[in-house]
């Protein structure tokens, strides 16, 4: 074969191959909409929620699909400068959120536990576990304060020094412990006038029978707002940013059936290592309740606030 022939057989398979590359898609140009997932997107502004949901100090960021952090404290009205109480944060899930933004916006965070000498030895393990993650890192999460929240505890706050206080998942614990009256009467006497209680719970059905143990982890929203209100607070609104349809809370472990805990067996028996959890991985994380209440009365005004102009003296005549 002559080279001029060569040539062009080798050119012909070039044009082969790359009108094969075009049918598998491999040199087709990219679409606009791709093109923009693929860039590189910018950067939360530091000191925003967003800023503090995206960071590397986050716990399980993945469970964001279901938990919304940002979109439930803005629907809560978290702001720069604000004192917030979490209750009982558990490892820390919320706290990975709240003390970021609030140390970099001149804020306070006060986590309340379970009063540690009365606590199990599960509780105990989870408190060391926060205290080491939050309390020994100021250089990331500011000074967390820690209260005691518990039957006999004298209050999980000094009287009127909080802005805001979060309850996520745990009023089913207040109930199975007894004390949900008393907590709420602490958040109540906690809180500035004016302040604010948001609450994420998982949601029961509404059948105007509430088990008052909620041992299956789930309460009903009509309770809810019933302890909040004989407690004081008024209630200024709801959000469905956290329900999940799916959840038909028939489930044989109750809410810990499903993720995160994925509960195989009753509490205290050993794990069933052929119970099927894929059905409640496929529900996914319980439905719940976004609710916000308010503590009667006109919030302070903030610190160093210009006094109001005083009214023109009237001329005389």
């Amino acid at each position: 074969m002559s080279g001029q022939r060569l040539i062009l057989a080798a050119l012909a398979a070039v044009s082969l191959f790359l009108s094969g590359c075009d049918r598998l898609g491999i040199n087709a140009p990219v679409a606009p909409s791709k093109k923009a997932d693929l860039a590189e997107k910018p950067a939360p502004e530091i000191g925003t929620l967003e800023w503090a949901a995206s960071g590397p100090w986050r716990l399980d960021p993945e469970r964001d699909r279901w938990r919304h952090p940002v979109e439930t404290l803005k629907f809560y009205g978290l702001a720069p400068g604000m004192t917030v109480l979490e209750i009982y944060p558990g490892r820390g899930w919320y706290t990975s959120v709240l003390a970021p933004y609030l140390a970099k916006n001149n804020g306070r965070l006060i986590a309340a536990s379970f009063d540690p000498a009365n606590a199990t030895d599960a509780q105990k393990q989870t408190l060391d576990q926060f205290r080491e993650t939050f309390l020994d890192k100021p250089e990331a999460f500011g000074v967390v304060a820690m209260s005691t929240l518990s039957p006999r505890s004298a209050g999980v706050a000094e009287e009127g020094s909080a802005d805001m206080v979060i309850v996520s998942r745990n009023i089913h614990t207040l109930l199975g412990e007894g004390y949900a009256e008393k907590a709420f009467a602490d958040f109540y006497k906690a809180l500035k006038p004016g302040g604010i209680l948001g609450i994420e719970q998982h949601r029961a059905r509404s059948t105007g029978l509430q088990d008052p143990q909620a041992s299956n982890g789930y309460v009903q929203e009509a309770f809810v707002k019933m302890l909040a209100e004989e407690a004081g607070f008024e209630f200024v609104g709801s959000s469905e940013i956290n329900a999940n349809p799916r959840d038909d809370r028939d489930h044989p472990f109750g809410v810990w059936t499903l993720p995160p805990t994925l509960r195989t067996a009753p509490l205290g028996q050993d794990a069933d290592p052929h119970f099927d959890t894929a059905p409640y991985r496929a529900i996914g994380e319980s439905d719940r309740m976004t609710l916000k209440f308010r503590k009667p009365g006109a919030p302070p005004a903030p610190t160093g606030a210009a006094a109001p102009p005083e009214a023109p003296a009237e001329k005389k005549k």
